[in-house]
């Protein structure tokens, strides 16, 4: 709706400096919504870029470690190794609030194992597999976590986007459409209040 399309009353008036102030808190808290996001962005990344070297470098490890243990034991002692394993990894997911963005939390159990735990004969393996299967132990914990940190920031950057938006919406089509429109209807009472005083003195003429 344009300018011309408002009525020029008092009343309208009133409403549209109604409007305008809410408009202009609105976009000064999602101002602040949208700075906040984007420091807790940039702080969570910093830890995603530690968190993917980090499963990199447990990636290559485990790689290694496996390789290992089949040049050594045999890739057929290895697999039937992995199938004794017992207790998989448990994946539990919950949820936190930052800034009114529902992030996920994810926590898990049984993913690292005593030896005795791990459900394959310890006296029928080497040390190479306890070896590899501490290296996948610990890849599959860099994992859940690149998971989590990275699926947190997907959804934070979303929602920065989303929140600029409606920033600049405000900032620049709704709130100088409000203020066009206020000044329209100041335009035209002063017009016709001029309309009026000159009636006014021609009846009295």
């Amino acid at each position: 709706m344009g300018a011309k399309d408002v009525k020029p009353t008092r009343s309208e008036l009133i409403e549209l400096k109604k409007k305008i102030k809410l408009s202009e808190g609105g976009h000064k808290l999602l101002k602040m919504k949208r700075d906040g996001l984007i420091l807790e962005f940039f702080d969570i990344l910093s830890k995603a870029k530690d968190v993917r070297s980090e499963l990199d470098a447990a990636y290559e490890k485990a790689n290694e470690k496996i390789g290992i243990a089949e040049s050594v034991e045999g890739r057929i002692t290895v697999k039937s190794t992995a199938f004794a394993m017992k207790d998989a990894p448990q994946i539990e997911l919950e949820s936190h609030n930052i800034m009114g963005v529902v992030v996920p939390k994810i926590e898990s159990s049984s993913v690292r194992k005593p030896i005795n735990k791990r459900g394959y004969g310890i006296l029928g393996t080497s040390s190479y597999i306890d070896e590899a299967v501490d290296s996948y132990e610990v890849l599959v914990e860099k994992i859940i976590l690149a998971a989590e940190i990275e699926t947190t920031m997907k959804k934070l950057l979303d929602d920065i986007e989303k929140t600029k938006r409606r920033v600049n919406a405000l900032e620049f089509k709704v709130i100088p459409d409000l203020q066009e429109s206020m000044s329209f209807i100041r335009l035209r009472l002063e017009e016709m209040e001029r309309e009026n005083t000159f009636r006014l003195k021609r009846i009295k003429a």
